[in-house]
């Protein structure tokens, strides 16, 4: 009978409701014989209507009209900042291992039994760092500046044996290269190749691993050994087969968006880019080559200046250059004078390596007359380009592949195994 009351009634609402917002989304007055649809006492002058005052704005329903229309929501972009991400060659780690865990002291203890004699187990050896080589792995960005092994847990009654401490590896691109103190002592150059860090500490000796003839009831438990500590350097010794070389505002991150589908940050002011980025030109033949972009450089450089010889050094970890030199200063060839020198004070002999002048902004009105001269200024090749429009930059990709194909054939005559991307 209950059950049979509230289904009418729940009825009676929806019937009421729908006609409500039907009216009203009308502009029509809601009249008494609506109301009457409910039962007496929600009808108008009773006093629930009173009470209320005709405000039925808690009635819920599930009609249409009632939903939100959701379209499909356009997915927020990403801002530039988010899209940046840069290319890490080198890092300074602290690596920690584990501790040993201590060694237990504690005596069998049974019913009937009195003499049960040590049984106190030894702590579990602390865990290792291990650095592996994994070709899936392209920068160093992953590695963070201080490691901490696990250590192992202590030893027990009943001559349970502490556990081992888990072993921590850090994945590192292949030709990463692991220096302490400026001396290199490990070259990762194949996959999967290992170098132990830090060795974990060994677990103490419980009271049982004292038992002798001399002695039957030993008292003594050994603490575990402290894990080894290093400070050690990684660092890259190919951050990138190619490396755009030039100062701030030569248009080295645009000619990297125009040639890779790598977006770093462009701006109209010197020193946008603070950290090098790395771009992947792609080849029919699925032979890719990696392109860096190498913040600007300027005069003094190698003295530590502006950017200093930090990024002189991402120069040094590239098998060829691009001098790209801007057609829109007033003597683009005095820029290449530069860049060489100040390459050559870093490391005499790096501006010698296999190379290609491109001659950026070729769309400006007075980059024509600049472009002969600076021609009859070098012997190099020189490729004009503009970055902004695109022009030119399939020249540019074709001698790309040209060097890196040079680039492959030297290594292996020096039987030196190239680094593919």
């Amino acid at each position: 009978m209950v059950k049979g009351t509230m289904l009418v009634l729940l009825s009676r609402v929806k019937a009421v409701s729908a006609e409500i917002i039907s009216r009203r989304s009308l502009g029509e007055d809601i009249g008494r014989e609506v109301w009457s649809l409910f039962s007496p006492g929600c009808s108008p002058g009773s006093a629930l209507w009173r009470r209320t005052g005709g405000d039925f704005r808690g009635v819920c329903t599930s009609t249409s009209l009632q939903g939100k229309v959701q379209g499909n929501k356009k997915k927020k972009e990403l801002s530039e900042k988010k899209l940046t991400r840069y290319f890490v060659d080198y890092r300074r780690v602290k690596l920690v291992a584990g501790s040993g865990g201590k060694g237990a002291c504690s005596f069998h203890s049974e019913p009937r039994k009195e003499w049960g004699g040590p049984d106190g187990g030894n702590g579990g050896d602390g865990g290792s760092i291990i650095i592996k080589a994994d070709r899936f792995v392209k920068s160093l960005a992953q590695v963070i500046p201080v490691y901490k092994a696990e250590d192992g847990q202590s030893g027990g009654s009943k001559n349970c044996y502490g556990r081992n401490g888990n072993i921590t590896y850090i994945s590192v691109p292949v030709g990463t290269v692991v220096k302490e103190q400026g001396t290199t002592i490990m070259d990762l150059a194949e996959h999967g190749q290992e170098y132990l860090a830090v060795f974990g500490g060994a677990g103490g000796k419980g009271n049982r691993f004292f038992l002798s003839n001399e002695n039957r009831a030993p008292m003594m438990a050994t603490p575990g050994m402290g894990g080894q500590e290093r400070v050690l350097q990684l660092e890259l010794r190919t951050m990138a087969h190619a490396g755009l070389v030039g100062f701030p505002n030569a248009g080295k991150s645009s000619l990297l968006r125009a040639i890779s589908n790598a977006r770093p940050a462009v701006a109209a002011y010197p020193f946008t880019t603070l950290n090098p980025h790395v771009g992947i030109v792609e080849y029919r033949d699925h032979e890719q080559v990696a392109v860096a972009d190498i913040p600007g450089i300027i005069r003094g450089a190698h003295l530590n200046r502006g950017l200093g010889i930090s990024f002189l050094r991402h120069i040094e970890r590239c098998r060829f250059l691009l001098f790209i030199l801007d057609l829109s200063a007033p003597e683009p060839w005095t820029q290449l004078q530069h860049l060489c020198y100040e390459l050559d004070q870093y490391e005499p002999g790096l501006s010698l390596r296999p190379q290609v002048i491109v001659a950026n902004k070729i769309d400006l009105p007075e980059a024509r007359e600049k472009l002969e001269t600076l021609k009859s200024h070098v012997t190099q090749r020189v490729i004009p380009v503009s970055a902004l429009t695109g022009q030119n930059t399939e020249e540019l990709i074709l001698h790309l592949r040209d060097l890196y194909d040079g680039y492959l054939q030297d290594d292996g005559s020096r039987g030196v195994k190239p680094v593919r991307w």
